[in-house]
Parts: C-alpha cells; structure tokens; sequence
C-alpha cells in the first residue's frame, strides 16, 4: 500500500501498485445542531444540461453539471440548501466528506429527486474542510455523465494564505459520435481525457513569495489517480477534509482515489515567467494536468512565509481504543456479499453491522478481485491501520483504495447514531457502483 509521508529514494518514482494502494472521499449533514445559526436566504443548487469543450476544434459536449458557483461555507454554519432537479431523470445528492448526518443520507435517510422536483433540507458544518457533491451515487439512470460540485467550509480561524483555489480533476471517454460515455459502457479502452475545473491543461498563476492553497479533488469516475508537481514543495495539510500533520509530499506527488480530496499549500519559489508542470499518473500513463506558471508581477512579499502549522483541529479524537473495538470482516464487492448496485439497494436488506455509539469499529476489507477495489465510508473518517494492528497512519481518510488479494484494516469511533451507506466498485471503467449499509445505535 501506499504510505503518506517523507519518501525513501527507492520510493521516489510513482508506479502502478503504489498508485493504486491509494488514499482517499465521504459523507453528509443535515440539521446537525453546531451551535446558534442566523436564518440565512436558502441556497439553490441546480442540476441541469450544460457542455463542456472537451475537443479541440470540436463543438463542446453535453454534460450533465450544478448551475452557479461553488459552494463556500463556514464551520459551524447551518444552511437550508434546496435542490432543483433539472435531469430528465431522478436524481439524488451524496455530500462527500461532512459526518454526522444520517438524516440527509442518501437512499436511507432520503429518497431520490425525481425529475424537474426539489428538495430543501438543512445541512450543518461541525468539520472544516474540502468536501464535494456528487450527483453518481444512481448513475444507472443517468443518460450522460454528471460533474460534481467542490464544496468548501472554511475554518473558524483564519489560515494564513494568499489565496485558496480548488484543483477538481474529472476523467471524460467519448464515443466516436463526441458523447461523453457512461461509466459501465463498452468502450472503457478508449484513451481518457482528463480535466481540472473543467479545461483541458490550464495554467495556475502564483506570484513570488505568495502561498496558494490548492485543494486537490479527484472527481474521476474510477481512476485513482497521482497528481504531481514539479520544481516546487509541495506541503500536505489536510486529506479528505481532514487535517494531516503537514508534510512535503514524495517527489511532489500526491496520491487520490476516486472522490479523494488533498489540501495542499504551494509557495510561489520560480524565477518570474517561468512554469512548472502539473502531471497525472494513472498507473499507465504520466500526462500534462495543468501548469503553474509564476507571474512576472512583483513579489507578493519581500521574502517566503515561514513553514505553516497544522490547520485547526476539527476535534477527532486523538486515540481509538483497539483492543476493546468490535471487529467486522468486509468482502469488497463479492456477488454473494450482500452487495447491491444503488438502482436495487433495499434498506430492509441487513447491515454490515451494528455498533453502539461510542464504540471504535476495526473492519478488515478483503480484495478477492483482480483488480484494485474502492471503498467508501459514509458517515464518519477512519484511520487506517498499520500491518500488526498495533497503530495507524497520522491522518484521517473517508475512502481507500485496496490492491487485489489485500485485505486493509481501518478503524473509527462511531460516534453518530443513524444508518450510513458503505460504497465499494473495482478501479476500471466498466464496473458497477455497489452499495451496503451499517448502523449505529
């Protein structure tokens, strides 16, 4: 598996297995009581037709995406979002990285969308952090790809940066006719494209001495993907939402599954003028993302902002009880392991598991497949634990990727009474999305 953290020299160069050990994307929060909230106007979040210019020359290709801007929020906040479904089909909302919210969550706490209604719920913000909403969960019934939307709750605390941008990559087959594929469809041997924000290799401007934040979302359907930049440090401050003791990332890579999400800082250090690559690795390929190109206007200051601190705690806890935790086996995506794909799943089928509130849960997840597998949490962020079961990794993840014939073993304190969702799918283009469920009580 891939470790985060200071990389050996044998370990400086990205390769398929450690790509696809993989990290890290997961859940969701309505009406999750954080403290007094001003009535606040309600936020619209719209999801209709929209296109993309995925080829050069070429009209631009109809997607299925969120109208208006990003969603930015604070820690703390509550607020009543209403969805408008503007799909030809239902449609529902899956709110990648808030715990905490059973009430909102989807296919248990909440039915699809259908088409051309809305919903309104509430949502709540007890973590900071970089989430995303995703419309795939029942991608069965869409008829085209639909993009999903970075969410932002910002810190109560001011972090000390110039700016803070998102970095979304989203993978994109077309058919010879220029549609964009589904995931599942025949054809998932045609060469992807791949995009950040929406564009096809952008550039990203950092003036000398300034700080950018860059969150690092991997929106690609099932690629776990390496995202690496170079000629400049590249520190590590959060993953999955989550804050991380900071650290320079190996080689200037960073490593996401598919809805994994990496806040990084970048210091403006080139020569004015000058531009460094941003490259994707999958496994196969390393390709141009993008490029950060250093502006020629003056410095931002006369000298770099000294090493950052870690951003502020969102109160996990620091220890978890193993020796005490109740201990789950969870085949990833077996025919006969209860699992189901979205379009069929019954919450009347029995959980994965039951724990009571206030208990640490140890699963071990098993790879019987060929080939790297996918997993998802709902509801909470897990450790993931070292070989012997005698500790964890410094840092907090919501999704992992396990290589084939491994079994992985994470840990998390259930703290949030309700029912959640467990997603699993295969790292390759024509699997299916299956879904099961556990409860705490």
């Amino acid at each position: 598996m891939v470790r985060i953290g200071p990389m050996t020299s044998d370990e400086s160069r990205p390769n398929r297995r450690a790509l696809l050990a993989g990290i890290a994307a997961a859940a969701i929060a309505p009406s999750l009581p954080v403290g007094p909230a001003r009535a606040r106007q309600a936020r619209m979040l719209t999801a209709g037709a929209g296109t993309l210019p995925l080829r050069p020359n070429g009209p631009a290709t109809p997607v299925w995406s969120f109208a208006g801007p990003d969603l930015r929020l604070r820690r703390g906040q509550s607020e009543e979002i209403v969805f408008e479904n503007g799909l030809p089909s239902r449609a529902i909302l899956t709110w990648r990285g808030l715990d905490a919210a059973a009430a909102a969550e989807p296919l248990l706490g909440r039915p699809p969308v259908a088409a051309a209604a809305k919903e309104t719920s509430t949502i709540s913000t007890p973590h900071a952090g970089t989430l995303m909403v995703d419309l795939r969960l029942l991608e069965d019934g869409l008829k085209q790809p639909a993009r999903p939307l970075p969410m932002i709750v910002e810190e109560a605390e001011p972090v000390a940066v110039d700016r803070d941008e998102h970095f979304l990559i989203e993978d994109w087959r077309l058919a010879p006719d220029g549609r964009a594929m589904m995931p599942g469809a025949v054809g998932g041997d045609i060469a992807p494209i791949y995009t950040v924000n929406g564009k096809v290799v952008p550039d990203f401007t950092l003036r000398v001495n300034e700080r950018l934040r860059l969150r690092l979302i991997n929106g690609c359907q099932r690629a776990v993907v390496a995202v690496k930049i170079d000629g400049i440090d590249v520190m590590v401050m959060a993953l999955d939402g989550q804050p991380a003791e900071p650290f320079v990332a190996r080689n200037g890579a960073v490593v996401l599954a598919p809805g994994g999400r990496a806040d990084v800082f970048l210091d403006g250090t080139g020569a004015p003028g000058s531009s460094s690559p941003v490259l994707l690795h999958d496994g196969k390929d390393a390709r141009p993302l993008a490029r950060l190109v250093t502006s020629i206007e003056p410095p931002v200051r006369p000298n770099r902002l000294q090493a950052a601190p870690p951003l502020p705690s969102n109160g996990l806890p620091v220890e978890l009880g193993l020796k005490s935790a109740l201990r789950f086996d969870v085949a990833l995506g077996t025919a006969d392991g209860g699992w189901a794909r979205p379009q069929s799943f019954s919450a009347s089928a029995p959980p994965v598991f039951r724990a009571k509130a206030g208990r640490t849960v140890v699963l071990a997840l098993k790879n019987t497949g060929t080939v790297p597998s996918v997993f998802h949490l709902h509801g909470h962020h897990f450790r993931l634990l070292d070989r012997l079961d005698d500790g964890w990794k410094p840092y907090w993840l919501d999704t992992l990727a396990v290589e084939p014939g491994q079994t992985q073993r994470i840990a998390f304190a259930a703290t949030y009474p309700g029912r959640y969702l467990i997603q699993s799918f295969a790292a390759d283009w024509t699997a299916p999305r299956l879904v099961r469920w556990y409860a705490v009580e």
